[in-house]
């Protein structure tokens, strides 16, 4: 089996928790490398991969001709940056989501992956959820007929404003809608496609937040209304997921059981449940034909990954391309000004709107 060896470019949460742990369970790729600078994260990656090096200058990375990967986990007003040079100096990379604060240094760093024959893709994880691979799935059995309304919350409950690049104002890229809003905007183009037409509703509500806080974004199709919405002031959350149809409606609560395990130390390859639902969060499933409770795909994180490795050994096609997430981008930056005008924004682009391909792990 080929090996790859990786480099990690940034070490804190993004980096630590949810890639590394991932990235570490996929066989054939292999972190040699770790850039950081916090000392409190020095000692997290000397602790999590005693055999890695511990660089604190990015040339190091770069300069370093047996490293085929790099993934960038830094706030993401450097993601242009450390991405650019990273293709500049003929390496494969995964950046974290959102791609970038701009859709102009989307297209740049897209159109430059393509002219080396680099991979380049956008850590959208959220695609494996278990909710979102069982939604997938319902779709595309056409269980709910023709879909014709569909809401997606990602709510937390948070009174105080942390101490983090991802609030400050100052930062491009920084607060929910590009935070937790790259994720839902992702989910609903891989369903969806591309809207005709966007229309937001951004706030802050907390008192001394700096950045947006809430939002809801409709994403407007001919025959379809798309309600994305997340909140950090939600105590009492109500259904995840809500999609009514011709034939019927599925709802459902909780989250998809990932994240918690990575933050509590655990890891997919240690346990034989991993990514899978318990029973009481199971969605609801009622139509013209029945009604029962709909169990759970298992969500796998680890998909993401293995695509990666088989991407850049040329055994598979990219499942999370620049291009969608350049698409995630503008769906922003047209919230963004939908918000600032207070109007519905025409959805324009010289390209076709592309579905992912199905990612079950049932699939694959």
């Amino acid at each position: 089996m080929k090996q790859i060896q990786v480099a990690m470019a940034g070490f804190g949460k993004g980096g630590s928790i949810y890639n590394a742990p991932i990235i570490s369970s996929i066989a054939g790729l292999e972190i040699t490398k770790i850039l950081t600078t916090s000392a409190e994260n020095i000692k997290s990656a000397k602790q999590d991969f005693p055999e890695a090096e511990v660089v604190s200058e990015y040339d190091t990375i770069l300069q370093d001709r047996e490293i085929d990967l790099v993934i960038i986990t830094t706030p993401n007003h450097f993601h242009k940056e450390f991405v650019e040079k990273a293709l500049n100096a003929g390496k494969n990379v995964v950046v974290e989501k959102p791609f970038t604060p701009s859709i102009q240094e989307a297209n740049e760093l897209t159109e430059l992956a393509n002219s080396k024959n680099k991979i380049l893709s956008i850590h959208h994880n959220r695609r494996f959820d278990s909710d979102f691979q069982t939604i997938q799935k319902l779709l595309q059995e056409q269980k709910l007929g023709e879909v014709v309304l569909y809401e997606a919350h990602f709510d937390r409950f948070r009174t105080e404003v942390k101490n983090s690049w991802k609030e400050e104002k100052e930062n491009a890229g920084s607060g929910i809608l590009y935070d937790l809003g790259s994720h839902l905007i992702d989910q609903a183009l891989v369903l969806f496609g591309l809207p005709s037409e966007v229309f937001a509703d951004i706030r802050i509500q907390r008192e001394n937040a700096k950045v947006p806080d809430y939002f809801e974004l409709l994403l407007l199709y001919p025959n379809l209304k798309v309600s994305l919405n997340a909140g950090m002031l939600v105590k009492e959350k109500g259904p995840t997921f809500s999609i009514h149809g011709t034939k019927g409606s599925y709802i459902k609560y909780g989250d998809d059981p990932q994240e918690e395990q990575l933050k509590n130390g655990q890891k997919p390859n240690e346990l034989s449940d991993w990514g899978i639902e318990s029973k009481n969060i199971w969605g609801t499933l009622n139509t013209i034909d029945e009604t029962r409770t709909l169990e759970s795909e298992r969500g796998d994180y680890r998909i993401f990954y293995q695509n990666i490795y088989n991407a850049i050994t040329g055994n598979e096609a990219l499942l999370v391309k620049p291009e969608q997430a350049r698409d995630v981008i503008k769906v922003i930056e047209l919230a963004i000004q939908s918000n600032a005008e207070k109007r519905r924004v025409e959805y324009s682009s010289p390209g076709t709107a592309e579905k992912a391909v199905p990612t079950s792990p049932k699939e694959r």
